[in-house]
């Protein structure tokens, strides 16, 4: 719907006369006749001021895609949460450039979490392949102390750099307005990134799948412990690298989704997430539960790191039906 058919339907919803609407926004009957006609479009300051008179924001009145029930969605989410925030160009840019700064430094703990076990598998490996000179014990306890100061310095990342972002949480889970000009800077930056986006997506997806060739031959082949070791080792770097990257760039471009409010930010998923939330932790907490019990019981670290890839899987899968048990509620 174009500006000049929402001037009418505003106009008309709350009865008023042409001459009416000209008289609260201070201009002439023809002025307004102008408007809903097509024949001219209103200024900066009667565009604010309208929204005002309407009650509307103007995002609705300057986005053709928007349509009268986006308002009424809108206003029956903010009813219920009190009045919807508004995100200035100020608040806006520095949202994305508190992105740009933080998330590669997640990402580097994103990929000393995935790759913490390399050592421990390489050199139990060497040692089971009696090609190494340490024993199976000092092998463990060498593999698992970097295991662990790997996963504190993921931890410290996480920590010192989340809460960083902490203050634009509600970013992702409330409903907000975006002032003047700011959708247009958003679309800007993100038309600008699209091919770096891209290729980055591309490159870690092709990396993960060219790292599962090696353990597949290496399996199939019933090639020698090592070169199965080595293969396993050469998979967790890659995807481990792979994820940085989705995090790091893709994640950074995910800014952009997240102020236009588009994808998985749309005001009706922000509301299913917020259902889905309690789910999401619990299924969490539980799989890594099951990976430390079973990694410390039975110090089969080379083999336990398969649980995250299959619970990443499961988690998609169980989503997907959650969103949908969600929707028909």
């Amino acid at each position: 719907m174009i500006l000049a058919d929402k001037i009418i339907n505003e106009r008309k919803k709350n009865g008023w006369s042409q001459e009416e609407l000209a008289e609260m926004l201070d201009v002439s009957r023809q002025s307004v006749s102008k408007w809903e006609g097509a024949s001219s479009v209103p200024d900066l300051q009667k565009i604010l001021k309208m929204a005002e008179v309407f009650g509307v924001s103007t995002d609705y009145l300057l986005k053709d895609e928007m349509e009268p029930e986006d308002v009424q969605a809108t206003y029956e989410i903010s009813s219920q949460g009190g009045s919807v925030r508004k995100v200035s160009m100020e608040e806006a840019a520095r949202f994305i450039t508190l992105r740009k700064e933080i998330l590669p430094k997640i990402g580097l703990g994103v990929f000393l979490c995935i790759s913490s076990p390399v050592i421990m598998i390489f050199l139990s490996g060497l040692s089971q392949s009696g090609k190494g000179r340490l024993s199976a014990t000092a092998a463990a306890a060498i593999g698992l102390a970097v295991l662990l100061i790997q996963v504190c310095i993921a931890v410290f990342l996480f920590i010192s750099k989340g809460r960083k972002l902490s203050e634009f949480e509600y970013l992702e889970t409330d409903v907000f307005e975006t002032e003047y000009g700011v959708d247009g800077m958003v679309k800007e930056k993100q038309s600008a990134g699209e091919s770096t986006n891209t290729k980055a997506l591309a490159i870690g997806v092709v990396m993960i799948i060219l790292g599962v060739i090696p353990v597949v031959v290496t399996s199939v082949l019933n090639m020698p412990v090592i070169a199965g070791v080595g293969s396993v080792c050469l998979l967790l770097l890659l995807v481990a690298t792979a994820v940085y990257m989705f995090v790091s760039i893709c994640g950074v471009h995910s800014s952009y989704n997240i102020l236009l409010q588009n994808g998985d930010y749309t005001k009706e998923n922000k509301a299913k997430s917020k259902k889905l939330a309690p789910m999401v932790t619990g299924y969490w907490l539980f799989i890594t539960a099951i990976f430390l019990a079973y990694s410390f019981i039975t110090s089969e670290w080379d083999r336990s790191w398969i649980i995250w890839p299959v619970a990443g899987v499961l988690f998609a899968l169980l989503r997907l039906i959650a969103v949908s048990l969600v929707k028909e509620d």
